[in-house]
Protein backbone atom coordinates (compact mmCIF):
# COMPACT_ATOMS: atom_id res chain seq x y z
CA UNK A 1 0.00 0.00 0.00
CA UNK A 2 1.40 4.03 0.20
CA UNK A 3 4.02 4.23 2.40
CA UNK A 4 4.67 7.92 4.08
CA UNK A 5 8.28 7.47 3.95
CA UNK A 6 8.16 7.70 0.36
CA UNK A 7 7.48 11.22 -0.50
CA UNK A 8 10.85 11.75 1.66
CA UNK A 9 12.90 9.48 0.20
CA UNK A 10 11.33 11.26 -3.38
CA UNK A 11 10.03 8.06 -4.71
CA UNK A 12 6.35 8.12 -6.50
CA UNK A 13 3.56 6.50 -5.22
CA UNK A 14 2.68 3.39 -5.58
CA UNK A 15 0.84 3.88 -9.00
CA UNK A 16 1.36 7.24 -10.27
CA UNK A 17 0.46 6.24 -14.07
CA UNK A 18 -2.08 8.74 -14.05
CA UNK A 19 -1.02 12.19 -15.44
CA UNK A 20 -3.25 13.97 -12.94
CA UNK A 21 -1.34 17.19 -13.52
CA UNK A 22 -5.30 19.28 -13.32
CA UNK A 23 -3.54 22.30 -14.02
CA UNK A 24 -2.45 21.13 -17.19
CA UNK A 25 -5.94 19.57 -18.24
CA UNK A 26 -7.62 22.67 -16.85
CA UNK A 27 -5.61 24.59 -19.52
CA UNK A 28 -6.25 21.77 -22.20
CA UNK A 29 -10.03 22.87 -21.75
CA UNK A 30 -11.95 25.48 -24.04
CA UNK A 31 -11.49 28.95 -22.34
CA UNK A 32 -14.87 29.72 -23.73
CA UNK A 33 -16.59 29.14 -20.86
CA UNK A 34 -20.71 28.38 -20.70
CA UNK A 35 -20.68 29.19 -16.92
CA UNK A 36 -19.49 31.92 -14.70
CA UNK A 37 -17.35 29.38 -12.57
CA UNK A 38 -14.45 29.96 -10.13
CA UNK A 39 -11.78 27.22 -10.44
CA UNK A 40 -9.93 26.68 -7.08
CA UNK A 41 -7.26 24.15 -7.23
CA UNK A 42 -5.31 22.64 -4.00
CA UNK A 43 -2.17 19.64 -3.51
CA UNK A 44 -1.55 17.56 -0.74
CA UNK A 45 0.73 15.19 0.63
CA UNK A 46 -1.86 11.99 1.40
CA UNK A 47 -1.07 8.26 1.08
CA UNK A 48 2.19 8.19 -0.37
CA UNK A 49 1.22 10.48 -3.15
CA UNK A 50 0.11 14.01 -3.69
CA UNK A 51 -3.89 14.17 -4.25
CA UNK A 52 -4.75 17.02 -6.85
CA UNK A 53 -8.62 18.65 -5.83
CA UNK A 54 -10.13 20.78 -8.58
CA UNK A 55 -13.46 22.67 -7.74
CA UNK A 56 -15.28 24.62 -10.30
CA UNK A 57 -17.90 26.92 -8.61
CA UNK A 58 -19.34 29.95 -8.58
CA UNK A 59 -18.23 30.95 -4.99
CA UNK A 60 -14.43 30.24 -4.54
CA UNK A 61 -14.64 30.47 -0.68
CA UNK A 62 -17.40 27.66 -0.73
CA UNK A 63 -15.35 26.02 -2.80
CA UNK A 64 -12.34 26.00 -0.92
CA UNK A 65 -14.18 25.15 2.10
CA UNK A 66 -15.49 21.82 -0.18
CA UNK A 67 -12.08 21.00 -0.75
CA UNK A 68 -11.38 21.13 2.78
CA UNK A 69 -13.81 18.45 3.77
CA UNK A 70 -12.47 16.45 0.76
CA UNK A 71 -8.81 16.68 2.04
CA UNK A 72 -10.15 15.39 5.72
CA UNK A 73 -11.79 12.23 4.01
CA UNK A 74 -8.87 11.69 2.35
CA UNK A 75 -6.59 11.77 5.52
CA UNK A 76 -9.46 9.76 7.43
CA UNK A 77 -9.02 6.70 4.81
CA UNK A 78 -5.10 7.19 5.11
CA UNK A 79 -5.39 7.01 9.59
CA UNK A 80 -7.49 3.80 9.23
CA UNK A 81 -6.14 1.63 5.97
CA UNK A 82 -2.45 2.24 5.76
CA UNK A 83 -0.56 -0.74 6.43
CA UNK A 84 2.57 1.39 7.65
CA UNK A 85 0.93 2.57 11.27
CA UNK A 86 0.73 0.07 13.85
CA UNK A 87 -2.79 1.68 15.18
CA UNK A 88 -4.62 1.83 11.73
CA UNK A 89 -7.30 -0.99 11.29
CA UNK A 90 -4.87 -2.55 8.84
CA UNK A 91 -2.09 -2.24 11.33
CA UNK A 92 -4.09 -3.85 13.84
CA UNK A 93 -4.89 -6.55 12.19
CA UNK A 94 -2.19 -7.37 10.32
CA UNK A 95 -0.34 -7.44 13.97
CA UNK A 96 -3.22 -9.42 16.24
CA UNK A 97 -5.99 -10.42 14.06
CA UNK A 98 -3.93 -14.34 13.83
CA UNK A 99 -4.78 -15.12 17.31
CA UNK A 100 -7.90 -13.01 18.03
CA UNK A 101 -10.47 -10.83 16.30
CA UNK A 102 -9.88 -7.45 15.63
CA UNK A 103 -13.11 -4.50 15.33
CA UNK A 104 -12.20 -2.04 12.47
CA UNK A 105 -14.68 0.78 10.78
CA UNK A 106 -17.23 -0.37 8.85
CA UNK A 107 -15.54 1.70 6.21
CA UNK A 108 -12.33 -0.80 6.15
CA UNK A 109 -14.91 -3.44 6.67
CA UNK A 110 -16.41 -2.34 3.33
CA UNK A 111 -13.27 -2.00 1.51
CA UNK A 112 -12.41 -5.47 2.67
CA UNK A 113 -15.30 -6.87 1.37
CA UNK A 114 -15.23 -4.92 -2.08
CA UNK A 115 -11.53 -6.65 -2.21
CA UNK A 116 -13.26 -9.66 -1.43
CA UNK A 117 -15.13 -9.71 -4.46
CA UNK A 118 -12.07 -8.92 -6.93
CA UNK A 119 -10.41 -11.06 -5.32
CA UNK A 120 -13.07 -14.76 -5.94
CA UNK A 121 -13.96 -13.10 -9.06
CA UNK A 122 -10.45 -12.35 -10.94
CA UNK A 123 -9.45 -15.80 -9.80
CA UNK A 124 -7.18 -14.40 -7.17
CA UNK A 125 -5.55 -12.43 -9.73
CA UNK A 126 -6.01 -10.02 -7.14
CA UNK A 127 -5.29 -10.08 -3.47
CA UNK A 128 -5.67 -7.62 -0.50
CA UNK A 129 -3.85 -9.97 1.80
CA UNK A 130 0.13 -9.73 0.18
CA UNK A 131 1.65 -7.81 2.77
CA UNK A 132 4.24 -10.40 2.92
CA UNK A 133 5.09 -10.76 -0.11
CA UNK A 134 5.08 -6.96 -0.98
CA UNK A 135 7.35 -6.42 1.66
CA UNK A 136 9.83 -9.43 0.38
CA UNK A 137 9.60 -8.09 -3.16
CA UNK A 138 9.72 -3.96 -1.74
CA UNK A 139 11.26 -2.63 -5.07
CA UNK A 140 12.07 0.56 -3.96
CA UNK A 141 14.91 -0.64 -2.01
CA UNK A 142 15.75 -4.06 -3.49
CA UNK A 143 18.46 -4.27 -6.06
CA UNK A 144 17.90 -8.24 -6.61
CA UNK A 145 15.16 -10.11 -6.59
CA UNK A 146 15.09 -12.15 -2.79
CA UNK A 147 15.45 -16.13 -3.12
CA UNK A 148 13.24 -19.00 -4.74
CA UNK A 149 12.58 -20.82 -1.65
CA UNK A 150 10.84 -17.51 0.35
CA UNK A 151 9.24 -16.42 -2.99
CA UNK A 152 7.85 -19.92 -3.78
CA UNK A 153 6.27 -20.39 -0.09
CA UNK A 154 4.09 -17.04 -0.53
CA UNK A 155 2.81 -18.20 -4.66
CA UNK A 156 -0.56 -19.27 -5.32
CA UNK A 157 -1.46 -19.64 -1.50
CA UNK A 158 -4.61 -17.87 -2.30
CA UNK A 159 -4.37 -15.89 1.14
CA UNK A 160 -7.67 -13.99 0.47
CA UNK A 161 -9.68 -17.29 1.52
CA UNK A 162 -8.51 -16.75 5.07
CA UNK A 163 -9.85 -14.10 5.53
CA UNK A 164 -13.18 -13.60 7.78
CA UNK A 165 -15.23 -10.39 8.11
CA UNK A 166 -18.03 -10.52 10.52
CA UNK A 167 -20.21 -8.74 13.13
CA UNK A 168 -19.84 -8.73 16.30
CA UNK A 169 -21.29 -6.75 18.91
CA UNK A 170 -22.66 -4.53 16.74
CA UNK A 171 -18.71 -3.75 15.10
CA UNK A 172 -17.04 -4.97 12.10
CA UNK A 173 -14.63 -7.64 13.22
CA UNK A 174 -11.90 -9.17 11.01
CA UNK A 175 -10.29 -12.46 11.66
CA UNK A 176 -7.00 -14.33 9.89
CA UNK A 177 -7.36 -17.92 9.55
CA UNK A 178 -3.66 -17.80 8.18
CA UNK A 179 -0.55 -16.80 9.62
CA UNK A 180 1.39 -15.67 6.46
CA UNK A 181 -1.59 -13.39 5.62
CA UNK A 182 -1.29 -9.73 5.91
CA UNK A 183 -3.51 -6.81 4.56
CA UNK A 184 -2.24 -4.90 1.57
CA UNK A 185 -4.79 -2.39 0.58
CA UNK A 186 -2.91 -0.99 -1.91
CA UNK A 187 -4.98 -1.65 -5.15
CA UNK A 188 -8.20 -0.07 -3.64
CA UNK A 189 -7.91 1.70 -0.31
CA UNK A 190 -6.77 4.97 -2.78
CA UNK A 191 -9.59 4.38 -5.12
CA UNK A 192 -12.15 4.30 -1.80
CA UNK A 193 -10.22 7.76 -0.56
CA UNK A 194 -11.06 9.25 -3.74
CA UNK A 195 -14.61 8.34 -3.84
CA UNK A 196 -14.93 9.55 -0.32
CA UNK A 197 -13.46 12.93 -1.28
CA UNK A 198 -16.04 13.12 -4.29
CA UNK A 199 -18.47 12.35 -1.46
CA UNK A 200 -17.48 15.05 0.75
CA UNK A 201 -17.50 17.73 -2.01
CA UNK A 202 -20.96 16.56 -3.43
CA UNK A 203 -22.12 16.84 0.64
CA UNK A 204 -21.12 20.52 0.61
CA UNK A 205 -23.47 21.13 -2.76
CA UNK A 206 -20.19 20.47 -5.29
CA UNK A 207 -20.98 19.45 -8.56
CA UNK A 208 -18.05 19.70 -10.60
CA UNK A 209 -14.73 18.76 -9.60
CA UNK A 210 -11.65 16.50 -10.26
CA UNK A 211 -10.28 14.21 -7.61
CA UNK A 212 -7.03 11.96 -8.12
CA UNK A 213 -4.36 10.66 -6.20
CA UNK A 214 -1.36 9.03 -7.73
CA UNK A 215 -3.23 6.39 -10.68
CA UNK A 216 -6.26 7.57 -9.10
CA UNK A 217 -9.00 9.94 -10.38
CA UNK A 218 -12.60 10.87 -10.55
CA UNK A 219 -14.70 13.66 -12.32
CA UNK A 220 -17.17 14.77 -10.87
CA UNK A 221 -19.69 16.60 -13.43
CA UNK A 222 -18.10 18.64 -16.28
CA UNK A 223 -15.11 21.41 -16.58
CA UNK A 224 -16.19 25.09 -16.56
CA UNK A 225 -16.70 24.97 -20.03
CA UNK A 226 -19.50 22.84 -19.45
CA UNK A 227 -17.47 19.97 -21.70
CA UNK A 228 -16.03 16.61 -20.15
CA UNK A 229 -12.94 16.88 -18.15
CA UNK A 230 -10.01 16.34 -19.96
CA UNK A 231 -7.29 13.87 -18.10
CA UNK A 232 -3.91 12.89 -19.19
CA UNK A 233 -2.26 9.65 -19.26
CA UNK A 234 0.88 8.73 -18.58
CA UNK A 235 3.23 7.53 -21.48
CA UNK A 236 4.72 3.78 -20.62
CA UNK A 237 7.52 4.72 -22.82
CA UNK A 238 7.79 7.82 -21.57
CA UNK A 239 6.67 8.35 -18.08
CA UNK A 240 7.40 12.00 -17.36
CA UNK A 241 5.36 12.50 -20.71
CA UNK A 242 1.87 12.00 -21.65
CA UNK A 243 0.73 9.47 -23.81
CA UNK A 244 -2.65 9.78 -24.48
CA UNK A 245 -6.17 11.81 -23.22
CA UNK A 246 -9.35 10.63 -22.10
CA UNK A 247 -12.48 12.83 -21.81
CA UNK A 248 -14.60 12.14 -18.39
CA UNK A 249 -17.65 12.36 -16.73
CA UNK A 250 -19.40 11.37 -13.60
CA UNK A 251 -17.01 8.40 -13.70
CA UNK A 252 -13.49 7.04 -12.10
CA UNK A 253 -10.46 6.28 -14.09
CA UNK A 254 -7.40 4.04 -12.72
CA UNK A 255 -4.30 3.26 -14.92
CA UNK A 256 -1.93 0.39 -13.77
CA UNK A 257 1.80 0.40 -15.24
CA UNK A 258 5.13 -1.27 -14.65
CA UNK A 259 7.31 1.72 -15.07
CA UNK A 260 6.88 3.64 -11.85
CA UNK A 261 8.29 1.50 -9.15
CA UNK A 262 10.88 -1.44 -10.41
CA UNK A 263 14.45 -2.27 -10.18
CA UNK A 264 16.82 -4.30 -12.94
CA UNK A 265 18.40 -6.90 -12.39
CA UNK A 266 20.38 -9.49 -14.78
CA UNK A 267 18.32 -7.39 -17.82
CA UNK A 268 14.73 -7.67 -15.93
CA UNK A 269 12.72 -5.69 -14.98
CA UNK A 270 11.10 -6.53 -11.82
CA UNK A 271 8.25 -4.09 -11.00
CA UNK A 272 5.84 -3.60 -8.02
CA UNK A 273 2.79 -5.69 -10.09
CA UNK A 274 2.81 -8.72 -8.02
CA UNK A 275 1.10 -12.36 -9.53
CA UNK A 276 -0.22 -14.26 -6.76
CA UNK A 277 0.12 -16.94 -8.54
CA UNK A 278 3.47 -16.73 -8.70
CA UNK A 279 4.42 -14.48 -5.79
CA UNK A 280 6.30 -12.61 -7.84
CA UNK A 281 6.04 -9.61 -10.49
CA UNK A 282 3.68 -10.55 -13.52
CA UNK A 283 5.39 -11.14 -16.16
CA UNK A 284 3.69 -9.52 -19.64
CA UNK A 285 4.39 -7.65 -22.17
CA UNK A 286 1.90 -5.30 -21.09
CA UNK A 287 3.26 -2.08 -19.38
CA UNK A 288 -0.01 -0.21 -18.50
CA UNK A 289 -4.28 -0.67 -18.15
CA UNK A 290 -6.44 1.88 -17.91
CA UNK A 291 -9.83 0.76 -16.69
CA UNK A 292 -12.97 3.26 -16.48
CA UNK A 293 -15.53 2.45 -13.60
CA UNK A 294 -18.82 3.64 -11.97
CA UNK A 295 -16.39 4.51 -8.52
CA UNK A 296 -12.84 4.83 -8.39
CA UNK A 297 -12.30 2.02 -5.93
CA UNK A 298 -13.76 -0.48 -8.77
CA UNK A 299 -11.30 1.56 -11.02
CA UNK A 300 -8.11 1.00 -8.79
CA UNK A 301 -9.05 -2.86 -7.79
CA UNK A 302 -9.71 -3.78 -11.34
CA UNK A 303 -6.74 -2.01 -12.81
CA UNK A 304 -4.47 -3.73 -10.58
CA UNK A 305 -6.42 -7.34 -11.30
CA UNK A 306 -6.31 -7.17 -15.08
CA UNK A 307 -3.05 -5.93 -15.38
CA UNK A 308 -1.10 -8.51 -17.77
CA UNK A 309 -4.63 -10.19 -18.83
CA UNK A 310 -5.45 -10.62 -22.31
CA UNK A 311 -8.22 -7.76 -23.50
CA UNK A 312 -11.35 -10.54 -23.52
CA UNK A 313 -11.07 -11.67 -20.37
CA UNK A 314 -10.28 -8.26 -18.48
CA UNK A 315 -13.22 -7.00 -20.49
CA UNK A 316 -15.80 -10.01 -19.14
CA UNK A 317 -14.28 -9.40 -15.79
CA UNK A 318 -14.36 -5.91 -15.45
CA UNK A 319 -17.71 -5.95 -16.94
CA UNK A 320 -19.36 -7.65 -13.97
CA UNK A 321 -19.13 -4.45 -11.86
CA UNK A 322 -19.97 -2.36 -14.51
CA UNK A 323 -16.76 -1.49 -15.69
CA UNK A 324 -14.45 -1.58 -18.88
CA UNK A 325 -10.62 -1.21 -20.33
CA UNK A 326 -9.88 2.21 -21.84
CA UNK A 327 -8.11 2.57 -24.70
CA UNK A 328 -6.09 5.57 -24.50
CA UNK A 329 -5.05 7.95 -27.40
Amino acid sequence: MWNPDRRARGLPSRREALAVAIGVFVAAVPMARRRPLAVVRRQVPVMGTVAELVVAHRDPAAAAAAIDAAVDALHLVERTMTKFHAGSDVGRANRLAATTGVPVADGTAAVLADGLWWAEASGGAFDPCLAQASALWDVTRRHEPPSEIDVRRLANRRLFRALEIERHAGRSVVRFHERDLGLDLGGIAKGHGVDRAVAALRGCGIADALVGAGGDLFALGRSPAGEPWRIGIRSPDDPEGVGGTLAVEDSAVATSGDYAQYFVHGGRRYHHLLDPATGAPRQTAQHSVTVRARTCADADAGATAVFGMSPETAGALLARRGARLERVS
